[in-house]
């Protein structure tokens, strides 16, 4: 560790840079071990350290060579962090292994990408401080949450989902403690380097999210709690949507639940139902009589085929859903964040090529996108937010959803990543949007992780994973708002434009000073 810290202080306070490749490959390295700060390593210093040398390697640079610098931070931070999409691509896209390596290649270049652009605007309008570098690393962030649909992962702040900063998660969402962490990093460079004064900012920082920490935005209502069954088949991702396996997987959810009816909800995962619901109305049908005669409601994810949209548009029009049904139960929820080449095939004619199994497959690349503007499930009298699998990454899209609720449930089909460290980055950020919301969220999956997470991101029960489980909770219905649920990201972004337009505005202008004046 001494070595690095060595390296950091050579390169920050050298007078003169060292040669480029040095503070490349140092930013690689960096990027590459962010993602072991996160879910399931949770080294989270590595979320100080890794930014905290890339914010060095950027001292002195052009901003050319802090675009090749950030660029290769950028590279390290999604190959290495993103490289379980391998499973989905190489496993079940039927990708070959060189191809599907390459592919998260072009990714990690694309994404890497935003780090780039960041560095080079930081280096080339902007001071070098922690005031500038901090703000600039959040809007690129939330620019990761909209830029080509979005792709919100890989967040400063998810490394404390448990930790003493997420307390100001429920004032001001996630960037805001991404905003912290970073600030942290800069300012533990600018010590090293004996600005000894940045340990004032530093340690109002850490004592805020001390005092944050105590406040309370929402509490439990004064009624009875929800009993809630998970129903976790473990259908391998290889068969799921096969034919032949479909009764099997209908009889499986359909056994483990056998013993749940008569608690007040049972939750089967994303797409449990590997039909269109016009496929099997006698089984919806038999569920639904099953659900009110034992007085449950019954919420499960289901292909739904809309036909009034269909024969409007005079194609097929299908949502990956979330059908409530059952006891003073309804709802449908369809699903408004697709997932490329999982759910739609962007281009579908030029990248044909890129998932070949997937191609022919309706169900798992033709979805449409869900309307904005929909009403949570209704349960029992109980308003219940949605957000299947890829939804609950985006902070902004769950808070929406989760307006004037009692509680979030979020369904999910992990078993394309099992194996790997994808379901449990996925569970970190289900984690952070319970904080930011004040609510329980239900978190049912195929294969795991399947979970109850309190107001406060706090994981109560966890199911096995890559297994058929039960899970059993007692869910109390929570009131009151989060900041953020009131406000949304708005504070912190309008916070870190104001820096930087001020950053700007107060940054050292080059005077021309080649010639001596003359007396």
């Amino acid at each position: 560790m001494r070595q690095y810290f060595d390296k950091l202080l050579q390169i920050s306070a050298s007078e003169k840079p060292l040669p480029l490749i040095y503070p490349v490959l140092i930013a690689l390295i960096s990027g590459a071990v962010f993602s072991l700060a996160l879910a399931p390593y949770y080294l989270w210093w590595l979320a100080i350290l890794s930014p905290a040398l890339l914010y060095a390697c950027l001292r002195q640079r052009a901003p050319r060579q802090a675009f090749a610098i950030g660029w290769a931070y950028g590279f390290g931070l999604w190959f290495v962090g993103a490289f379980w999409l391998y499973t989905s691509i190489h496993v079940y896209g039927e990708t070959n292994a060189i191809l599907s390596v390459l592919l998260i290649v072009i990714m990690a270049l694309v994404m890497g990408l935003f780090t780039a652009i960041q560095t080079w605007l930081y280096r080339r309008f902007f001071p070098e401080t922690p005031l500038t570098f901090a703000p600039i690393w959040v809007l690129f962030e939330w620019a990761k949450t909209w830029v080509f649909t979005g792709f919100p992962w890989l967040f400063a702040g998810y490394a404390f989902s448990e930790r003493l900063l997420d307390a100001y998660a429920p004032l001001f969402g996630v960037f805001s403690v991404s905003f912290v962490v970073i600030l942290l990093a800069c300012a533990l460079v600018e010590i090293l380097n004996k600005r000894i004064f940045w340990a004032v900012p530093a340690a109002i920082l850490l004592l805020g999210a001390w005092g944050a920490s105590h406040l309370q935005f929402v509490s439990a209502k004064d009624e009875k709690p929800l009993s809630v069954s998970l129903i976790q088949g473990n259908i391998p991702q290889d068969m799921k949507w096969l034919t032949e396996y479909q009764g099997k997987t209908l009889e499986i959810y359909t056994e483990l639940s056998q013993s749940e009816w008569g608690r007040d909800l049972i939750v089967w995962p994303e797409s449990s139902i590997p039909m269109f619901q016009t496929d099997i109305p006698g089984f919806l049908q038999a569920m639904n009589q099953q659900a009110k005669q034992s007085n449950t409601a019954w919420v499960t994810g289901i292909p739904y085929w809309d036909l009034n949209d269909s024969a409007t548009q005079q194609t097929p029009v299908f949502f990956n859903s979330l059908m409530a049904s059952g006891s003073d139960t309804n709802g449908l929820y369809k699903k408004q964040r697709l997932v490329p080449f999982g759910e739609y095939i962007p281009l579908h004619g030029l990248l044909s090529w890129v998932l070949p199994a997937m191609q022919n497959d309706p169900s798992m690349s033709s979805f449409s996108r869900g309307s904005s503007e929909q009403a949570p499930l209704d349960i029992k009298g109980h308003p219940l937010a949605a957000a299947i699998c890829y939804e609950i990454a985006y902070p902004n899209l769950t808070r929406r959803n989760a307006a004037n609720s009692d509680f979030l449930v979020t369904v999910s089909n992990d078993a394309w990543f099992t194996g790997t460290a994808g379901p449990w980055q996925h569970l970190q950020m289900v984690q952070m949007r319970a904080k930011e919301n004040g609510r329980w969220i239900i978190r049912a999956t195929n294969t795991g992780i399947t979970a109850f997470i309190d107001e406060n991101g706090h994981i109560v029960k966890q199911a096995p994973i890559d297994q058929p489980a039960v899970l059993r909770g007692e869910l109390p219905a929570m009131q009151g708002q989060t900041w953020y649920s009131r406000f949304s990201d708005w504070p912190i972004l309008m916070f870190s434009s104001l820096l930087l337009l001020l950053g700007w505005f107060y940054r050292p202008r080059v005077i021309d000073v080649s010639f001596k004046s003359r007396r």
